[in-house]
């Protein structure tokens, strides 16, 4: 098979941006790293470097963040009226619009996703949330209250309540859905008044610096929104120990969200962690198999398993539970790997060969354990590429079951009843999404109610809306993104009192 992107496919827009070095995006201005460093932009398809970025460094890190206090406290932003900010994020929604094919293709050449995914859920679904979250721009509000003061009763107070931003914000973005984590976190900072430090994964940059220039082309002030690339160890820590940052917004590993807590702790910092997953897909006796087979098979393999919501447990009724295994492997055997670029892929490659090793690790545990293993196999070739794998006969404390795997492998369960079900599934160190597959009202409101995750689908699984909140349980997070909780969080609320003198 063709591995390889073809480049030739590009637009020129596309194909323009990529090459060359890209500096960091600090106070409405380009700038190259103050050490001169720099790390490479690689396809994932080939494995071939396709461009580098800035590595910023502590220094670098302290400039952005003065950069966004300047701005948080200048005039021309703090003061700027809540239906101007709406108009400068519609402008940018119109442009990420206008720009959607040249950015999905960006994101299709640095992440290896598919092309259609990057179109639709990076590039799309970025410019619907701008539009749902520019909205709230002029809703937020306080409240008025009658108070009681009871021990001064010759004396009427009026209280009242108000909404402010809760200042500069640090958002870091895993690589699994660059473009839009980065809209996700950057909206309700413009929504609200807040500034933003953006600090992308290291190996998939690329779209957030472009967006840095949409928010220049689209009025939004210097020093409003930067960008800052390089890695976690470096870049990433530097920015989550700077004492000039008020929230940390992030989406990654369980691991590094613990880290994050610790420090913002110290310093009091507000903070939002979306962090890992290892969600149930629980197929009941009652289901439709032939609706739950399919979306089994797509709950772990869409985006080559790179999800943090992925079904990578499938409980099945002991009754279906040789049927949906074979009918879900059947689909796994069909899916045709290739290119992002490529309109046939069915899947791409992951990330990058480091990971794809570390997926690869779980599987041949799991084989040595006495598993039985359909798939999972490495693709001899320059790019990245992994098969989709089913496993059976796993005991259910197995790393490979309860740790986050990140790739197209699924852990498949049998069980007698709901109370047996409801126990596996809720056996788990994460709380992030969950579904149940049934015809019965009753037995998919009994799921609702008792399984712990922060999101439970019934009959789909992996949907995810601007007007819900997002978030998890246990240690799949703290905190919520999306909805009017998302935006709230980017918020302080400040109490009043004032003495009735009429």
């Amino acid at each position: 098979m063709t591995t390889a992107n073809d480049l030739s496919r590009l637009s020129a827009k596309a194909r323009d941006f990529i090459g060359g070095t890209k500096g960091l995006f600090i106070g409405g201005e380009w700038r190259a790293a103050e050490r001169g460093e720099t790390l490479p932009v690689t396809d994932p398809s080939s494995g071939d470097e396709v461009g580098r970025i800035a590595q910023a460094s502590p220094a670098d890190v302290d400039a952005a963040v003065q950069a966004a206090r300047r701005a948080l406290e200048d005039p021309a932003w703090a003061r700027m009226r809540p239906h101007q900010r709406e108009e400068i994020m519609l402008r940018l929604a119109d442009l990420i619009r206008d720009e959607a094919g040249s950015l999905a293709e960006i994101e299709t050449v640095n992440s290896g996703k598919l092309i259609a995914n990057t179109r639709l859920f990076d590039a799309d679904l970025s410019v619907h949330t701008l539009r749902y979250m520019a909205g709230w721009a002029t809703k937020l509000h306080g409240e008025t209250m009658d108070l009681s003061v009871p021990y001064l009763p010759n004396l009427r107070f009026n209280g009242f309540t108000r909404r402010f931003p809760v200042g500069v914000v640090a958002a870091i973005t895993p690589w699994n859905v660059p473009l839009c984590q980065a809209v996700w976190k950057l909206a309700p900072v413009l929504a609200t008044g807040c500034t933003i430090i953006l600090k992308p994964s290291e190996l998939t940059s690329l779209t957030a610096l472009r967006l840095a220039e949409l928010c220049d082309a689209a009025g939004v002030p210097p020093g409003v929104v930067n960008v800052v690339t390089g890695t976690g160890e470096v870049t990433g820590r530097a920015l989550i120990e700077h004492p000039g940052v008020d929230k940390i917004n992030f989406t990654g590993s369980t691991r590094v969200g613990q880290l994050i807590a610790e420090q913002a702790a110290r310093s009091f910092k507000h903070y939002n962690l979306e962090l890992g997953g290892k969600s149930p897909l629980i197929i009941a006796e009652d289901a439709d198999l032939e609706k739950a087979i399919h979306g089994a098979a797509w709950a772990i393999y869409g985006n080559s398993g790179q999800n943090c919501c992925a079904g990578s447990r499938a409980l099945i009724h002991e009754k279906h539970f040789d049927r949906v295994v074979a009918g879900v492997a059947e689909i796994a055997a069909s899916i045709r790997l290739g290119p992002g670029l490529d309109p046939a892929s069915m899947m791409g490659p992951l990330v990058s060969a480091d990971h794809r090793a570390r997926v690869a690790g779980h599987v041949d545990r799991a084989r040595e354990a006495g598993a039985r293993v359909i798939g999972g196999e490495i693709v001899e070739s320059a790019g990245s590429y992994f098969t989709p794998a089913v496993i059976t006969g796993l005991d259910h404390g197995h790393p490979t079951v309860q740790q986050e795997i990140f790739g197209p492998v699924l852990c498949a369960f049998p069980f007698k009843d709901d109370e047996e079900a409801l126990r596996i599934a809720n056996d788990t160190a994460f709380g992030l999404g969950a579904s149940i597959w049934t015809e019965g009202l009753r037995t998919a409101n009994r799921y609702f109610e008792r399984l712990k995750a922060g999101t439970v689908w019934i009959n789909t699984h992996n949907i995810l809306d601007l007007s819900l909140p997002f978030g998890g349980a246990k240690q799949s997070g703290v905190g919520f993104e999306l909805g009017h909780e998302g935006i709230l969080s980017h918020t302080v609320i400040r109490a009043g009192v004032m003495l009735d003198e009429g």
